[in-house]
């Protein structure tokens, strides 16, 4: 026998540590058996109790050791703390692990802790070692059953993740409903996501994608690092065991559709449950996951999209298509072995709030980070990318750390195209260079505000990735990552075509109701002097939203004579029936045109995106429900098709209120209304949110929101 203390209970005040943490919301902190949830660099307080004496400061020792839960413990690489625990006055160090006792009553002490600011974040284990001064026995070692949680803090000014402007924490943070813009430039709207942080599956599902990945535990204090990796972790394009499989090809028959989700929770259930990347995501799902990690985690966070988004295959910041001599498009990259440049109707990605201690002074702030597996990173060969500095992007600085060049070229190339030339050295002219087309507009969801019911709630931030477009800025900031990147330069040293004597316009459409007749439309205007023979071909084709071709819908070409100083106006009419079985999903479709000047082989193409629009889900439920009642809620919104819709199911989901509830429902026939009821129980008084979406053989991304305010139980 020693006459070491021996511990009875160690006890974490998980609840009220957490009120001063802000991480009250976590449900593991909620639980009947809680787990801790602390901010790095905060203190926090707990108690010990004895079972066999009191403590005496005079000869016993007691030390506290937090251990980073699955690593070698090392103090050296910050995955080891330990804590000589005396009755002190002065304040804690913020900059290691510390801590004093500030109370003694019995045989309980009463202790305040602090984390360091710099310290791994994830799980850590706490051991209470006591000794007797002098004493030849071998310590006394109590083992804590449960586990703490430590995150980043960015309310703590020394924190890498620190954000000034506290109030924005409230959305960046704290936020567990937001929006996510999808669809082409005119018919973009904010589709609602929960991204539920707080979900008791969340964590866990965060440690083990780190786990998999097999993060060095020591660098988990590093956001740098560590948002590096979740832009690699969320997809599953290295095979690593990434949280999702991505796909666009419309088909999810052994997986769930990417428009069928609600949220980041069941994902991360799935992810969790199974230890196996889930089926499936696109863009915009992996966007909205990379939320729910990194504010669980404590990183400020936002979803961002670009609509009408560059993918630049080789690093020239250009996006170059290319026709033959008869104004046909090639359909391959005559001058890129490594793969084919693209124009996304828009792609969705993060910025993630941070100081860069690695980049020069005013790189930090914002920094975007990609999960979308497009391109292999230049710093790693794998399929990560960033954190890019927003200032770097903005300015052309494509020398800092990690992809700025991918970055630019996404919010800022030009696209250019060529047609096959036998008298030029390439074998191609440029034809045409549109140096305002990609980049058209950049969103986010603006600060405090959801607007279930219409776009309110977006913000313009497109400034913030590049000057104003038509500047002389916008351009001095372009030529700028050009001087920079060895193909570029090639690129844009090669002359713009000369302006030509005809003016041609492709008539834009922003969107159309589903099954309604629309045209492709082309004004042409001569200037000069002399009768013009014009060669044109007016398309239309179905498109996945990432740019690739489906289905063609119609197509026409002829010569027509423009007469000197004379406008005509050239139209492909094309009826809902011949397009409505050839959608994909989103619904997305592109009109081209290209046109050729036989007398002076003038040539000119453009195309345009939109949207064939769908109907949005009705939630049909009192403004104010009671807590812990059972409310009724109705789903229901009109089939636009004139066929019959099968295997028909809703999701609903709404945090606090429910998770990922599915409604299969009967076929319903065309025209006929789509109609589903089910219950809920709400959990938490407070304003709260339904997330609905509806998929069906036939037709998806059918998707609705409302607010409801759960009001406080009676007595």
């Amino acid at each position: 026998m020693t006459d070491n203390l021996e511990v009875e209970l160690v006890y974490l005040y998980p609840l009220e540590n957490a009120r001063r943490h802000k991480t009250d919301k976590y449900e593991v902190v909620n639980e009947q058996d809680p787990t801790p949830v602390f901010r790095r660099g905060y203190t926090f307080i707990m108690i010990i109790r004895f079972s066999n004496r009191e403590y005496d400061e005079s000869s016993d020792v007691v030390k506290l050791h937090f251990n980073y839960y699955g690593s070698a413990k090392n103090i050296m690489k910050g995955t080891k703390g330990v804590i000589p625990l005396k009755l002190k006055s002065d304040d804690l160090k913020d900059d290691t692990f510390n801590g004093k006792i500030i109370g003694q009553q019995e045989n309980t002490i009463t202790i305040e802790v602090c984390s360091p600011y710099t310290c791994a974040v994830g799980l850590w284990e706490l051991q209470v070692v006591t000794s007797v001064q002098n004493s030849v026995d071998d310590p006394t070692v109590y083992n804590h059953p449960g586990q703490i949680y430590i995150l980043f803090n960015p309310w703590h000014k020394s924190d890498l993740v620190y954000m000034p402007d506290e109030r924005l924490l409230d959305e960046y943070i704290l936020m567990d409903v937001g929006k996510i813009w999808i669809g082409p430039l005119g018919s973009c709207r904010g589709r609602e996501w929960v991204f539920g942080q707080f979900d008791a599956t969340v964590l866990p599902a965060a440690m083990l994608m780190l786990e998999m990945c097999q993060m060095p535990h020591y660098r988990r204090g590093d956001p740098i690092s560590l948002c590096r990796i979740i832009s690699k972790m969320v997809n599953n394009n290295d095979e690593d065991n990434g949280i999702l499989v991505g796909r666009w090809d419309g088909d999810y028959i052994d997986g769930t559709a990417p428009s069928a989700w609600t949220g980041s929770v069941e994902i991360l259930q799935q992810y969790l449950e199974t230890q196996q990347s889930v089926s499936y995501g696109q863009c915009w799902v992996f966007s909205g996951v990379v939320t729910t990690i990194c504010r669980a985690l404590g990183i400020p966070s936002r979803v961002v999209s670009n609509l009408v988004s560059a993918h630049d295959a080789n690093a020239s910041l250009t996006i170059d298509k290319y026709f033959n001599m008869i104004d046909e498009e090639l359909e391959y990259d005559p001058m890129n072995e490594i793969g084919e440049d693209s124009i996304w109707n828009y792609h969705v990605w993060n910025d993630v709030w941070m100081a860069r201690p690695d980049l020069p002074k005013g790189y930090g702030g914002w920094q975007a980070i990609d999960a979308t597996p497009q391109e292999r990173s230049s710093h790693s060969q794998i399929y990560e990318c960033g954190p890019a500095s927003l200032e770097a992007i903005k300015y052309g600085v494509v020398g800092m750390n990690y992809d700025v060049g991918f970055m630019v070229a996404s919010v800022n190339a030009d696209l250019m195209r060529w047609k096959e030339d036998p008298k030029e050295e390439l074998g191609f002219s440029k034809i045409y260079c549109n140096k305002h087309h990609i980049g058209r507009l950049i969103l986010t969801k603006k600060p405090f505000l959801f607007d279930p019911n219409g776009d309110r709630d977006r913000e313009d931030i497109t400034e913030q990735y590049k000057p104003k477009e038509g500047t002389e800025a916008e351009r001095l900031s372009l030529y700028n990552a050009v001087r920079s990147t060895r193909l570029a330069k090639n690129f844009y040293a090669l002359p713009d075509p000369n302006l030509e004597d005809i003016e041609f316009d492709l008539v834009e459409l922003d969107r159309i109701r589903i099954g309604e007749d629309f045209s492709v439309i082309v004004r042409m205007k001569n200037k000069c002097d002399e009768e013009r023979n014009v060669r044109a071909v007016l398309s239309s084709t179905s498109v996945f939203y990432t740019g690739i071709k489906a289905n063609l819908v119609k197509k026409a070409e002829g010569i027509f004579k423009l007469k000197p100083h004379s406008s005509e106006r050239l139209e492909l009419k094309i009826a809902g029936d011949e397009y409505i079985d050839k959608l994909v999903e989103y619904c997305n479709m592109k009109l081209c045109a290209v046109a050729t000047v036989t007398e002076t082989r003038q040539t000119w193409a453009n195309e345009d995106d939109f949207q064939v629009v769908k109907p949005t889900i009705t939630i049909k439920i009192p403004s104010e429900i009671p807590c812990k009642s059972p409310t009724r809620v109705l789903l229901q919104f009109i089939n636009p098709l004139k066929k019959t819709l099968t295997n028909c199911k809703f999701n609903l989901s709404g945090p606090t209120l429910l998770r990922n509830h599915i409604l299969s429902i009967a076929d319903v026939e065309a025209g006929e209304l789509v109609s589903a009821e089910t219950e809920i129980v709400p959990k938490i008084a407070g304003e709260q949110k339904l997330i609905a979406t509806f998929w069906s053989k036939e037709l998806s991304d059918i998707t609705g929101a409302s607010k409801v305010e759960v009001t406080e139980e009676e007595e």
